[in-house]
C-alpha cells in the first residue's frame, strides 16, 4: 500500500522570494570571482609591461612559477603546515579559554567590575611588545609562538562574549527565576544559547586574528612557517618568496574562514 506524499504549494511570492536569493547568490559569487580576475589580471599586465617594477611587487605567474619551485623542492607543505598548527592550537587554546573566562566573569559581578579594567588594558597593551618577554618564558619555537596567537585572541574572545552574556534579555533571565531556575540552567537554557551569534562573529575574528599572531610569533624566533618564509625572502629582497608565502597564507586564512562559515550556516538551519 503506497503512502501519501504531502504536497505543498508554495505561493506565487515565495518562489519569486527564493527565484530572488538564488540570483542574489550567484551575482555575490561572480562578482567576488570578476574583482579577484580583474585584479591578478591587472596586477600581471602592469608588471608585465614594466608599469610596476616586477623586481619591488613580484607578479602572478612569478609568484606560480615561485609556488612550483617550492612545491618540486618539497619545503612549502612543510612550512605550511608549521604555520597551520602553530594557529590552530592558538585558535583553540584562545577561544575556549577566553569563552570560560567570560562565564566565570558572568557568574560573579564583584570579580568581573575587579577584573575589567585589567582585561581593558591587556586589550590595549601591543603584544609585539612582549615577544621578548614571551621567548624568556616559554622558550623559543613553537610554544612561545602559540603563546603569542593565544594572547591576541583570547582578550578579544573574553571581551565579546562577556558582552554577550551581559546582554542576554533580562526578561527571559526573570521568567526562568520565576520558575525556580538555578544559575547554572539559566547559563546554558538562556545566556549561552542566546550569544550563539556572537560566539560565530567571534570565531571569524579568531581566524583572522590568530594568523596574525602566528606570523607575528614566526617574526620574532621561528625556523619554519610561512612567517620565517616572508622574513628571509625580505632579508634577501627576494619579492617573489614573500609574495608566494603571502598567497598560501591568504589561501588557508580562507579555508579556516571557510569552515566557520560552514558551522554557521549549520547553526542558522
Amino acid at each position: 500500500m503506497k503512502k501519501n506524499k504531502k504536497v505543498i504549494n508554495f505561493s506565487q511570492s515565495h518562489k519569486k522570494y527564493v527565484k530572488k536569493l538564488k540570483k542574489d547568490r550567484f551575482l555575490i559569487i561572480f562578482f567576488r570571482i570578476f574583482i579577484l580576475v580583474c585584479f591578478i589580471g591587472l596586477w600581471e599586465l602592469l608588471t608585465a609591461h614594466k608599469i610596476l617594477d616586477p623586481f619591488f611587487f613580484s607578479s602572478p605567474s612569478r609568484i606560480v612559477k615561485t609556488l612550483g619551485d617550492l612545491i618540486e623542492a618539497g619545503t612549502l607543505f612543510h612550512h605550511a603546515w608549521v604555520t597551520l598548527f602553530e594557529t590552530l592550537i592558538g585558535f583553540l587554546i584562545a577561544t575556549v579559554l577566553g569563552y570560560i573566562i567570560a562565564i566565570l566573569l558572568w557568574w560573579n559581578e564583584k570579580v568581573r567590575k575587579v577584573f575589567e579594567p585589567y582585561i581593558i588594558v591587556l586589550n590595549s597593551l601591543p603584544k609585539i611588545a612582549l615577544g621578548p618577554v614571551i621567548i624568556l618564558w616559554v622558550g623559543a619555537g613553537t610554544s612561545a609562538i602559540v603563546l603569542m596567537c593565544v594572547l591576541i585572541c583570547i582578550v578579544i574572545t573574553t571581551m565579546s562574549m562577556l558582552s554577550a552574556f551581559i546582554s542576554c534579555d533580562e526578561g527571559k533571565i526573570l521568567l526562568l527565576k520565576s520558575m525556580n531556575a538555578n544559575k547554572i540552567q539559566i547559563l546554558f537554557k538562556c545566556v549561552l544559547p542566546s550569544s550563539m551569534p556572537e560566539f560565530i562573529s567571534v570565531l571569524k575574528i579568531n581566524v583572522g586574528m590568530s594568523w596574525v599572531g602566528s606570523i607575528m610569533g614566526e617574526y620574532l624566533t621561528s625556523k619554519a612557517g610561512l612567517g620565517y618564509l616572508i622574513v628571509y625572502g625580505g632579508q634577501i629582497f627576494k619579492i617573489d618568496l614573500v609574495m608566494t608565502a603571502t598567497f598560501v597564507l591568504c589561501l588557508l586564512a580562507y579555508l579556516m574562514y571557510f569552515l566557520v562559515s560552514l558551522l554557521e550556516k549549520r547553526y542558522k538551519k
